[in-house]
């Protein structure tokens, strides 16, 4: 096969879930000796040796569902000799819409999303045996192997879900594991449990290998993401683990690596779990999956636990660790959600001292039975509380920067690049162990950068104004050798 047209591009949508299925995949086309770039695409990216793009879709918002047929469309227009493979929970659940785009794209269901470990050498031998293909062309054998694989009677519906993981990452400098996929919840606005299906586990003993395997590669932290992560359940010499024990499995049979939670649900956090996140190699850092601050609106969502858990949940997180950095999930205007329902929303962030809100607006999903609750919030009175809740991070996050002024805090380095604001400087992206997103100003002719993915240490200078910022970083700091 010729050097030229072998490039696999990677755009993923979503969750952190997402990124690390991506990360997977890409893993096993670099292996089979593909070029792969991960780094969104944009119009002025126009690249003729681009022979397959894999776009890894989400369903959460009718708004993500949009971004990704805007995305399929760049990438069929500025990879002119490319097929586009779509895949993951908007793929799952509409496959035909998708495939209807146009004749170069093909379609992946995100359950079978493991087929993608098996792609790369089936493509290498299609392009050595019939060199010269179309995207068209390569589109419909692909789809041909796609569709094979899917209904194979010999995979392993268990453990296929796990089957993209790596020791190396392409676009991000911590790594992550996925430990768990589907859930068995029946909340009644979320489609993403129809596309990912029922839980399913990674072994115990598969989990324990994974992050040694991380830790002797020199990865520095491994996020543990999942799903549902109250929904873990594996066995281990002959007993039940659930996520407590399997985290304590792995802290036992770890030296150093740093562990940090992607999300917790407010149920599972006991006094069990409280005692094993004490361990000061896991990160201060808790992303709670909350909803709403009201009983009423959590019962209309079938959430599966009630406000107080929430309450108890972050009493336990703040006696496990000094300080922790305290995200949730919030969405406004779910049907019905009263302005008392509200209310209690920003008081229980108040009395919980939430640090973020990731607020979302609620987005009737097709197939769920919260699509045809009534009454509908109102657009305009949803856009209030998305801006109060908006308003509400911004006084929180301020402060809880703030609150580690002069301090020295351990981070890992994520990038380097050159700031549009500071044309004489380089600046350098660092997450602290406790979720706070540096930026770190050099000299352009510095010779001392630290290295993406290396350990350093930080001390907190003070809040970035808005003009200030390059990328995500809120907080300007300083390396302190």
């Amino acid at each position: 096969m010729s050097d030229l047209n072998r490039t696999i591009h990677f755009e993923t949508l979503g969750c952190r879930l997402n990124q690390v299925e991506s990360e997977g995949a890409a893993r096993f086309f670099s292996d089979a000796a593909f070029s792969v770039t991960m780094e969104p695409f944009t119009a002025k990216s126009f690249d003729e040796s681009v022979i397959l793009c894999v776009v890894n879709t989400c369903t959460v918002t009718a708004k993500a569902e949009q971004k990704a047929r805007r995305i399929i469309r760049m990438l069929l227009k500025y990879c002119p000799n490319s097929a586009v493979a779509v895949t993951g929970c908007y793929a799952q659940l509409n496959q035909k819409e998708i495939m209807a785009i146009d004749e170069r794209v093909c379609v992946l269901g995100g359950q079978h999303k493991g087929s993608l470990a098996d792609l790369p050498p089936l493509l290498k031998n299609l392009l050595e045996e019939k060199p010269g293909l179309s995207g068209s062309e390569i589109s419909r054998e692909i789809q041909k192997i796609f569709d094979k694989e899917n209904n194979s009677s010999e995979r392993n519906v268990i453990t296929s879900p796990f089957r993209l993981a790596t020791e190396t990452f392409i676009n991000h400098s911590r790594s992550s594991l996925k430990i768990q996929d589907g859930c068995n919840c029946v909340c009644t606005y979320c489609r993403i449990r129809l596309a990912r299906g029922k839980s399913v586990s990674l072994a115990a003993s598969e989990v324990i290998e994974r992050v040694k395997k991380l830790e002797e590669a020199g990865q520095s932290e491994v996020v543990i993401t999942t799903v549902n992560i109250g929904q873990y359940v594996s066995e281990y010499e002959g007993k039940v683990v659930r996520f407590a024990e399997v985290l304590e499995l792995v802290l036992a049979n770890t030296q150093k690596i740093g562990i940090r939670i992607s999300s917790l649900y407010p149920e599972i956090v006991n006094e069990k779990l409280a005692r094993v996140l004490e361990n000061p190699r896991v990160r201060p850092y808790f992303h709670i999956s909350v909803q709403s601050g009201s009983d009423a609106v959590l019962a209309k969502m079938k959430r599966p636990y009630k406000i107080e858990a929430v309450y108890r949940a972050t009493q336990l997180l703040r006696k496990a660790k000094k300080s922790p950095f305290l995200a949730c999930d919030i969405i406004a205007g779910f049907p019905g959600e009263s302005d008392e329902d509200f209310d209690l929303t920003l008081k229980m962030l108040k009395d919980c001292g939430f640090t973020f809100v990731h607020a979302f607006p609620f987005s009737p999903r097709p197939g769920t039975e919260a699509f045809k609750m009534r009454p509908m919030v109102p657009n305009y009175i949803t856009d209030k509380r998305i801006a109060a809740l908006e308003e509400f991070n911004k006084k929180s996050k301020t402060e809880y920067i703030n609150s580690f002024v002069g301090q020295t805090l351990p981070a890992v380095c994520e990038t380097v690049h050159r700031a549009k604001v500071f044309k004489d400087r380089l600046v350098v992206h660092a997450v602290t162990e406790n979720f706070l997103h540096c930026q770190l100003n050099f000299s352009i002719k510095d010779s001392n950068l630290p290295v993406a993915g290396s350990e350093i240490r930080v001390k907190i200078l003070r809040p970035l104004n808005d003009g200030e910022k390059t990328g995500e970083s809120d907080t300007l700091a300083e390396v302190v050798s």
